[in-house]
């Protein structure tokens, strides 16, 4: 009996180990792959003047590719790339058909419900810097670029009266023409009739899924010139809600030269006036 009961139990272990194995292989092989980016079908074009395209008809040809041979990690992005252009409502016919088999081969989802799992954290990130500055003229947000017709998830210190799920189809564009053009520029102008706003946005890139979101801080620059500046009771207001903390805490985070310096009343990073010299 005892001797039965051990066999028993050694297959048992034999089979967990070979499951637990099978498992990792099988994860390792959806793993494996390129960037859509590497393949001559990226859909994805530059014209003349340097402007990116979406070039439906290689997203078609990538579609039929990935239909017959296996990438998990390209056809991950392309998943995203054909939810980004709403493709599912463009495609039409066998195309269409082709793209909704490949959304389900690949869990189509599943995929979507990763990357907004994924977004959680940046959810909480841009809670976090709003709430430091609140009432300023300062709006941040965050777009789930994996939808862009309802890209806007989460917002604080709304200056733009946007809502939540509205659309930033053009952004998906504009981000992929920045990093086509090797260029690392966040901060840009708009004018928008009598509005003028100062704008950083941050690509937010995932491994093995590309560009799933983006980042954005908009500063409402006639609010800060015109209703803030022009006012010392409004100019009052502004830096108290620009320094507002929820508490106060006894920690360093100068150098210790710096330290040397504030023990020595030096005030600001800029109060260039005689300061100890660091023991």
């Amino acid at each position: 009996m005892l001797m039965e009961l051990g066999i028993n139990v050694l297959a048992s272990a034999i089979l967990l180990l070979a499951g637990f194995a099978w498992g990792k292989h099988r994860e390792r092989k959806l793993q494996l792959g390129k960037n859509l980016e590497e393949y001559e079908f990226y859909p994805f074009g530059v014209d003349e003047q340097r402007r990116l395209f979406f070039d439906e008809s290689k997203f078609n040809i990538a579609v039929r590719h990935f239909l017959k041979r296996r990438d998990a990690v390209a056809t991950r992005q392309l998943i995203l790339v054909g939810q980004q252009n709403d493709m599912d409502n463009r495609l039409a016919g066998e195309e269409r058909a082709r793209y909704r088999k490949l959304y389900s081969n690949y869990g189509g989802e599943k995929i979507h419900d990763d990357t907004r799992e994924f977004l959680n954290n940046f959810k909480r990130i841009v809670r976090l810097i709003g709430d430091s500055f609140p009432d300023t003229g300062i709006e941040v947000l965050l777009h789930d670029l994996t939808n862009p017709a309802k890209a806007l998830c989460f917002i604080k210190n709304n200056v733009t009266g946007r809502d939540i799920e509205s659309p930033a189809t053009d952004l998906v564009l504009d981000l992929k023409t920045r990093r086509e053009q090797k260029q690392d520029k966040l901060n840009y102008e708009l004018n928008i009739g009598a509005r003028k706003f100062k704008c950083t946005t941050i690509p937010i890139y995932r491994d093995g899924y590309g560009l799933v979101a983006a980042m954005c801080i908009n500063v409402d620059m006639n609010y800060l010139s015109e209703a803030v500046r022009n006012s010392d009771a409004n100019l009052d207001r502004f830096f108290q809600s620009l320094c507002k903390t929820d508490m106060q805490l006894d920690e360093n985070i100068l150098s210790k030269e710096e330290y040397a310096h504030a023990m020595n009343g030096k005030r600001h990073f800029r109060d260039f006036s005689p300061q100890a010299t660091p023991g």
